[in-house]
């Protein structure tokens, strides 16, 4: 048993690592983009701010994705551990090879799929209410995103070249583009660290306070190793950003997504900033917008929770065939 203890918690740190790599973008990236900060500033606020997040508010989610989808609580041991520790590595492997393509996806839609994909192999109740629910809410995350982001750009826009002189603005405009980056790690965090640990403490590895603490270092540590491939194409390759259009993503970005974390839905942060990002976008006119690298991301979001969830099924069975349980 302690053999198999010891891989869960190395593959909630896996888990934990590549949501550090491709989630990292989704707070400062477009900070990057128009060149408020460098990319090792942004790196460096990701961190701080994403575990405070992670340490604060994490205890949200991670209730719902150890016990909302699969009741891991209630199936014998030794098969909750095994769905544990499967669907951590079904969640891992996809979002790995995505952060290789440089592809914002969803790790919250990829952990959720697995799960359901290994309870379904095992044969446990899966909570499919719960399920329409969180995939209600990802219809409408970017959707939500977009509308803010387009109505925080006019209003913001409005406010600054009306209201401010012209030699304040510049300084206003990148200190609160850095304070709403800061406030989007946070939420990042608070909803995300869920993704890599949820399973581990709904299996009662070890407390969910302590798999907080957990998976918030797995993610900096994702942050600080591969963080930056992301960043660049949310920060630069949707659309070119003015920093009061980063402002603006950034802010309705986290709104949506901490309005989420509080009713303990794990959605996804990728979904929201690009979608807030297209908002602001449409503002100056549809033209703007990248539409080949929007369709890419498009096919990877719809095909996450499915390729993970027959990923974490295969794997399951292979390993029935070999262990018994």
């Amino acid at each position: 048993m302690l053999p198999l203890v010891i891989l869960i918690l190395l593959m909630g740190l896996g888990v934990g690592w590549s949501i550090g790599a491709n989630d990292a973008a989704n707070s400062l990236g477009t900070a990057v983009g128009s060149k408020v900060l460098t990319l090792r500033q942004a790196i460096l606020l990701i961190v701080v701010f994403g575990f405070l997040g992670a340490y604060l508010q994490g205890g949200h989610v991670t209730k719902t994705i150890g016990k909302g989808i699969v009741p891991l609580d209630q199936l014998e041991k030794q098969v909750s551990l095994y769905v544990a520790l499967i669907a951590s590595f079904s969640a891992c492997a996809w979002v790995v090879l995505a952060t290789h393509l440089k592809m914002p996806i969803s790790t919250s839609h990829s952990i959720v799929g697995a799960v359901a994909g290994a309870g379904l192999a095992v044969g446990a109740p899966v909570r499919w209410k719960m399920l329409l629910d969180i995939f209600a809410c990802w219809v409408f995350t970017p959707i939500g995103a977009a509308i803010l982001g387009y109505i925080l750009f006019r209003l913001l826009q409005n406010v600054f070249y009306r209201f401010f002189p012209r030699k304040m603005i510049k300084p206003v405009v990148f200190f609160l583009v850095i304070a709403s980056g800061c406030y989007v790690a946070y939420t990042w965090g608070a909803n995300d660290v869920a993704n890599s640990v949820g399973i581990i403490s709904g299996v009662g590895v070890i407390s969910q306070k302590m798999s907080v603490v957990f998976g918030g270092v797995a993610i900096v540590l994702g942050i600080m190793t591969w963080g930056y491939k992301v960043i660049e194409t949310v920060g630069s390759e949707i659309t070119r950003l003015l920093p009061i259009m980063a402002l603006s993503a950034q802010l309705a970005s986290a709104v949506n997504v901490h309005l989420y974390t509080l009713c303990g839905i794990p959605v996804s942060t990728s979904h929201s900033i690009v979608g807030a990002i297209c908002g602001v976008g449409m503002v100056r006119g549809m033209n703007v917008l990248n539409f080949r690298i929007m369709k890419e991301m498009l096919i990877c979001w719809m095909a996450t929770p499915f390729v993970s969830g027959l990923i974490s099924y295969i794997v399951f069975q292979a390993v029935r065939i070999f262990i018994k349980f």
